[in-house]
């Protein structure tokens, strides 16, 4: 019997099982893919994030970011207006840096399985059973499971049978050259060139190109009119596309609904629905993460009931909401694309 289950060896699910077993828990965490394995993200690190992972892992070993440094982000909007945030970040590869992420949570005692696939759970009377998949079909019992495993949670799909709200993403990276300056992250929210937005930035020696749709038979058109369109107004000459990969985000509704779990399961992260706006969600996972590891184990401390779990958690992460409440709103003033999340 397991303490805490976590499923997802990203930023949350490493930041929870480190939480957890630091307070002494008896922590397993399970990682589909054998790490260090790709993720499809912008590998952008925000000040906050950087706080948060040096305040928890410690200081971020200096082989992990990439030589190309982050300035901030640059918005151009449906207008063509651009808007330039300045700010502190780090611009890594998200194979390295969970690979990183979960050795520390080792480190602090926490069980690492990688390879293993969490298929789904039932909630008993006193603990979780959770469904694992590895050479074949086992089970493993906690008293609470966390799930970080992404805006395609099986762990949730197997709570929450709907998840259509939904962003496919799709970015290349290339080999070229382009008349930008490769330390910002650019955002472009020209409907021409996705559903959601497009956007530029530079990892070594690659050019990533991305766009983010809801129908995913339009992502090659989307994304050919955004090549077109940079090598018209900023000279982007590709010389080879080395390779491509897709994604899914939570799409962020009007009413900023997270799904944070329910009886024994907390979710974190994507898996309850958080994401900063043009993507940013390294930040937000990392503290509901921390946030949901902290409520269970102020469960186990206090010996309160469970239907108190949910609640703890809710009241811990009230305030990361509301500062992605704030990212969302203020983005509604850079762009009318966006006005929907002001509608009642």
């Amino acid at each position: 019997m397991y303490d805490v289950i976590v499923v997802g060896a990203g930023p949350a699910g490493s930041m929870a099982a480190k939480k957890a077993a630091d307070a002494g828990c008896k922590v397993l965490l399970v990682e589909k893919m054998q790490l260090p394995r790709e993720k499809s993200c912008s590998g952008i690190l925000i000040k906050k994030s950087i706080n948060s992972v040096q305040k928890e892992f410690g200081k971020i070993p200096h082989n992990l970011p990439c030589k190309t440094k982050n300035k901030g982000i640059i918005i151009t909007n449906e207008k063509n207006k651009q808007f330039k945030f300045e700010s502190e970040g780090l611009n890594v590869w998200r194979s390295s840096f969970d690979q990183w992420l979960s050795s520390v949570a080792e480190e602090s005692g926490v069980e690492v399985r990688q390879s293993t696939s969490a298929i789904s759970y039932e909630e008993k009377e006193n603990h979780v059973v959770v469904k694992l998949q590895c050479n074949g079909t086992y089970y493993e019992k906690a008293k609470v499971l966390i799930a970080c495993d992404g805006a395609t949670s099986k762990i949730k799909r197997s709570l929450r049978k709907d998840q259509t709200n939904q962003i496919l993403t799709y970015q290349t990276f290339c080999r070229g050259t382009i008349d930008l300056d490769g330390s910002f992250f650019y955002a472009f929210l020209d409907p021409k060139f996705s559903q959601y937005d497009a956007w530029f930035n530079v990892k070594d020696d690659f050019l990533v190109f991305g766009v983010g749709v809801k129908e995913a038979a339009l992502i090659k058109d989307y994304h050919s009119r955004f090549l077109s369109f940079l090598a018209s107004e900023f000279n982007a000459k590709i010389q080879s596309s080395v390779r491509g990969e897709i994604g899914i985000l939570p799409y962020i509704m009007n009413g900023y609904n997270t799904d944070l779990g329910e009886g024994r399961v907390l979710f974190a992260g994507e898996a309850a629905n958080f994401l900063n706006p043009m993507g940013e969600g390294i930040s937000s996972a990392l503290i509901t993460g921390a946030m949901a590891a902290e409520s269970a184990v102020s469960l186990f401390e206090d010996n309160l009931n469970i239907h108190n779990l949910v609640d703890l958690y809710k009241n811990r992460v009230a305030d990361e909401k509301e500062y992605m409440i704030r990212q969302w709103k203020f983005l509604t003033n850079l762009s009318s694309r966006f006005s929907y999340l002001n509608s009642d």
